[in-house]
């Protein structure tokens, strides 16, 4: 039974209710009524007294009652709000959990900071002087073993290189039979194979051959000539001079190792025959090389051989790796004669200058030799014509012909006539001017390095700057002979010149010779080189030794077209000095000065 006293609190209050019984009670406001938690009914404000009855009843609804529940209701009531109760924390564990797995991974996914990654002490870990120690002991460790790593990694990479360096000498020896290259397929193992296929198609690529078709002239890849003791190069680097002792340790090596390996093949028992003498390096004369970057570098070595006008050469050819012989020839020089053909107008001081250098190289050392004279005019055309005359009789020289020609002179003219004039069979033609002087080597180079329908030859001169201001200092200027000195204060590579020349008649008429168009100075001769380019014949251009141009007084004539006279006035500053020597003398005035200054500071020190 629900009474007053049972309840926490009544509608209109109730004093007799106890402490303990008021603290006992839950109070629940529902519209007046109080919820009893002893018998949980409502009390009514409508029946204060309460209500007797073994079961609860359900009041009738009034705007101050509230509907009672049933008291079987009350079990299943209070185990609903029990589970609710027991969902809600285990829910609120869930979340909880949840987060601490979250923060979990975040520490363990973070990476290290520098100074975990260097071992040093975390602040849960040990500290002081032995927690660095350890931990430095532990990077230590780390880091020999990232060294060993690199090591192993080391030798085995030079061990295969050690195996595709045996592999690629192994398969050199079997390959000699083969026409050109010298090589054959390779053994059946595969790597071998293909290796052999990759330095085949990098001798193909290079012109080593047939000749490539060239855009420009400055699309060619020039060559550098050399001898046992020096380099004669265009690109001189920082030193500057055209010709050294090879400095780089790695470009001596090179062209030792290719001289050593020219000798092992010519030496060789499959190369020579039986009573052969052996071949040193005394026996080598020059060889000349150019390195294309994206195939290798071509080497053509030239020794001495057996007799008198004989040679032997040999091409070898470095793929990117070692070297390897491509071809041997025996070359017998005994009976190439060179056609020399002069184009002329006055000029007679400096033919026979000329004729003097002639007499001696030709004549006297070479002896296979013919001179073409292509005269323009009359002018003094007799006194030229008489210092031929001279040479003949004097030196028994009968090998020469006298062209004389009308009009103004045109060097690409006189070339083009002298040239096919001949009536011989093909003959070696060498395109000269008469302010040059030539050494007999010079004419062996021009022989080895053309070949009819393979190969032109367009040397590189050594051009002589003007002795008056090179020797200024002197008291006079030297023979011609100790002037001709190839070193950077004497002289200087003439690249841009292309008017010396060797070409085979054949080739020089299949090409189309001169253009015939171009007059006065200049021109003729780049538009005949350009020619070779555009064609598939082998262009070797390369510094020689034994060819030098000797410095005169130019003359640019109004009557020359404006780029024909740029071209001359460019030739003309480069053949006077050096850019210091031509420092010199543009600042002479105030050197002058500064030289005046200091003789009257010493002369007032002394008084």
């Amino acid at each position: 039974m629900c009474s007053k006293e049972a309840c926490s609190v009544l509608p209109n209050g109730n004093p007799n209710v106890s402490a303990e019984a008021r603290s006992r009670r839950i109070s629940l406001l529902t519209r007046g009524s109080r919820y009893c938690v002893a018998c949980p009914l409502l009390w009514s404000a409508a029946h204060p007294e309460g209500y007797d009855g073994n079961e609860c009843g359900r009041w009738e609804a009034s705007p101050n009652q509230l509907l009672l529940p049933r008291r079987s209701s009350f079990p299943m009531t209070m185990l609903r709000r029990g589970l609710l109760a027991w969902v809600s924390r285990v829910v609120v564990l869930l979340v909880l959990l949840c987060c601490a797995v979250s923060v979990l991974h975040m520490l363990a996914c973070t990476p290290k900071g520098d100074e975990e990654q260097l071992g040093l002490p975390r602040a849960s870990g040990p500290t002081g002087k032995e927690g660095y120690q350890a931990a430095l002991q532990e990077w230590e460790e780390q880091h020999r073993n990232y060294v060993s790593s690199l090591q192993r990694q080391i030798a085995q990479l030079k061990d295969e290189l050690r195996q595709r360096g045996e592999w690629l000498r192994s398969a050199q020896s079997p390959a000699s039979a083969a026409a050109g290259l010298g090589l054959e397929q390779g053994p059946p193992e595969k790597t071998q194979a293909d290796l052999l296929a990759f330095l085949r198609s990098q001798v193909d690529k290079a012109e080593v051959h047939a000749g490539v078709k060239l855009a420009t002239e400055y699309a060619a890849v020039p060559f550098d000539s050399f001898t046992l003791q020096k380099v004669y190069q265009l690109e001189t680097g920082l030193t500057r001079h055209p010709e050294e002792k090879p400095v780089r340790k790695d470009k001596r090596d090179e062209l030792v190792e290719a001289v050593e390996s020219a000798l092992e093949t010519l030496n060789s028992p499959v190369e020579g025959s039986p009573n052969q003498r052996p071949y040193s390096a005394s026996d080598f004369i020059e060889g000349i090389y150019r390195t294309e970057k994206d195939k290798g570098t071509l080497y053509e070595l030239t020794f001495k051989g057996g007799q008198k006008h004989e040679f032997r050469r040999l091409v070898l050819f470095r793929p990117f790796g070692p070297i390897m012989k491509v071809k041997q020839e025996k070359l017998n020089m005994a009976h190439t004669l060179i056609n020399i053909i002069v184009p002329l107008a006055k000029r007679v001081d400096k033919f026979r200058q000329f004729m003097q250098n002639f007499r001696e190289m030709c004549i006297q050392q070479d002896g296979r030799i013919h001179l073409t004279v292509v005269y323009f005019g009359k002018e003094e055309m007799n006194e030229v014509k008489g210092i031929l005359e001279n040479t003949s009789k004097a030196a028994n020289f009968r090998n020469f012909t006298f062209i004389q020609l009308h009009g103004e002179f045109s060097r690409g003219k006189g070339l083009d006539v002298g040239a096919r004039v001949w009536r011989g069979s093909n003959v070696l033609l060498f395109f000269c001017d008469v302010d040059i002087h030539f050494t007999s080597e010079f004419l062996n180079t021009c022989r080895l390095n053309t070949q009819p329908g393979k190969k032109v030859f367009y040397p590189v001169l050594f051009s002589q700057y003007n002795p008056g201001i090179i020797y200024g200092h002197h008291d006079a200027v030297p023979p011609l002979e100790q002037q001709l000195v190839i070193k950077k204060e004497t002289g200087f590579w003439r690249d841009f010149g292309f008017g010396m020349t060797c070409q085979y008649r054949s080739d020089f008429i299949n090409i189309g010779g001169f253009d015939l168009d171009i007059k006065g100075w200049g021109g003729e001769d780049v538009h005949l080189y350009r020619k070779y380019l555009h064609s598939n014949l082998i262009v070797v251009r390369t510094p020689v030794r034994g060819l030098f141009h000797l410095w005169h007084e130019k003359h640019c004539v109004d009557e020359l077209a404006p780029e024909q006279y740029k071209m001359c006035m460019q030739s003309k500053a480069m053949n006077e000095a050096s850019h210091g020597q031509l420092g010199m003398l543009v600042f002479r005035h105030e050197i002058e000065a500064h030289l005046r200054k200091q003789k009257q500071k010493t002369s007032s020190k002394k008084t």
